[in-house]
């Protein structure tokens, strides 16, 4: 095997993680669900330092990873938190939900046309579904209202122009 594609595998296995959280989700299977997109990002970060690491980064790869991405860390919260909680406001959840989707896809459109190697210009994706995830494992000890406010919060630092240090 090519050392090219080991990184792509890890991708792909991220976008994985993220399909099988949807379908938790659908199973209302929520811990499990949430489970697979923290999994998710642990193979997200490791991508791309086996990319830099293999000498394998590319613009294919940049982009297969933007689009697992937004399943895996913006779809998949948004349905899993809609499903879980949301739902209790019908459209207004529903709106909550789609607006984090879209957030998160202008943040990797954004993030894919910008050359900046020292910050994050918004909160990545990645971060703001994990915290999504994580409020599902932890939804016996926060009230309801903290799924809409925070998901709405974290939507909007998505595409806002602060800038988070790369680690």
């Amino acid at each position: 095997m090519n050392t090219k594609m080991i990184p792509s595998i890890f991708t792909l296995a991220n976008l994985l993680l993220g399909v099988v959280s949807l379908i938790y989700t659908l199973n209302d299977e929520w811990q499990l669900a949430a489970t697979m997109i923290l999994i998710g990002t642990v193979l997200d970060g490791m991508d791309g330092k086996l990319a830099r690491r293999l000498d394998a980064a590319s613009p294919f790869g940049k982009e297969l990873d933007s689009l697992c991405d937004l399943v895996s860390f913006g779809v998949a919260p948004a349905l899993l938190a809609y499903a879980y909680k949301l739902v209790a406001w019908p459209y207004f959840g529903m709106a909550v939900a789609l607006g984090f989707a879209l957030c998160g896809a202008i943040r990797l459109a954004r993030f894919n046309v910008l050359n900046i190697s020292d910050y994050f210009v918004g909160v990545p994706i990645t971060a703001a579904g994990s915290i999504v995830a994580i409020m599902v494992l932890v939804a016996q000890r926060i009230p309801d209202l903290a799924f809409p406010i925070g998901m709405v919060i974290l939507a909007y630092l998505m595409v806002s122009k602060i800038k988070v240090k790369k680690y």
